[in-house]
């Protein structure tokens, strides 16, 4: 393996280029970098959003807000996630399910740095998260809508991130190459997004995440835009990349039977707070 990767990267150097005969798994290429825990702690996490709306006199036959979200209004505001605590292993697959509007997609957008807490902590192993920028934190997130840019072709969609980091065009090639291989899409790299199917698509995206080698992937339930054969081919994928590339994964859903049926530590969220964990 040594020996094989000594002449990968003499290779590269001197071809300036991903060798067409040099077949390296994703998993073989995660090997020449460290590889660093990614136990991730959540402590009482808790966010309130500003209350806004005047309350209004429910009309006749409609319920009102209050009562359809089922989210506790206090004088901070709406209370989205509260008291929320979990302790997730290097390498776990853990599954967080709950009704809609629970508090599932905050937490993961917490998570991610991409929303605000009101209160708690997020630690990274040791790694104090919550002061820390969103791309700063060694973690990805599987968007809904995949947020790719259709007029521009699978692999720039897919360097974007790293060439903001400003990676050598090497590392870059090397990465998106692996990458695009262990998700079977190596034959698109040169098609636009608008091109593609949505399948397709989906496995872009996964790959634009797992090419800045994150610690954790976060999944909402959205990204597979609730089509069956959608979600199968996603599960799949998150799987695969949990299992062979030991990216810790937090998947979100509502569908009570398919977080059983993943064979996976299951959390249960209603009104915002952790109501039974499967442990």
């Amino acid at each position: 393996m040594a020996g094989g990767a000594a002449m990968w990267r003499l290779a590269v150097r001197r071809e300036g280029h991903f060798p067409p005969r040099v077949r390296l798994s994703f998993a073989e290429a995660g090997q020449l970098q460290s590889r660093c825990m990614a136990k991730v702690i959540l402590k009482d996490l808790k966010k309130v959003y500003p209350n806004t709306e005047k309350k209004k006199k429910a009309k006749k036959g409609e319920e009102s807000a209050e009562k359809k979200s089922s989210l506790q209004i206090t004088e901070e505001g709406v209370v989205a996630v509260q008291q929320f605590s979990l302790e997730i292993a290097d390498k776990e697959f853990i599954v967080l399910v709950g009704p809609s509007g629970c508090g599932k997609s905050t937490t993961l957008r917490m998570i991610a740095g991409l929303e605000d807490i009101t209160s708690g902590k997020i630690y990274l192993d040791n790694t104090f998260l919550n002061d820390i920028l969103p791309r700063d934190r060694k973690l990805a997130m599987a968007f809904q809508n995949y947020a790719l840019y259709k007029y521009m072709n699978v692999y720039d969609n897919m360097a974007l991130g790293l060439k903001l980091r400003d990676l050598p065009r090497t590392v870059i090639n090397t990465r998106v190459k692996t990458a695009a291989a262990f998700l079977g899409i190596s034959d698109i790299l040169t098609k636009k997004i608008r091109s593609i199917s949505d399948s397709e698509r989906q496995r872009v995206a996964l790959g634009r995440a797992i090419v800045c080698h994150p610690k954790v992937l976060l999944v909402d339930e959205d990204f597979a835009h609730q089509d069956d054969n959608l979600r199968k081919d996603m599960i799949h994928d998150i799987l695969k990349i949990n299992k062979e590339l030991g990216i810790t994964v937090l998947y979100v859903t509502n569908n009570y039977e398919e977080a059983v049926s993943l064979n996976s530590r299951i959390i249960f969220m209603k009104d915002g707070k952790v109501i039974e964990d499967s442990i």
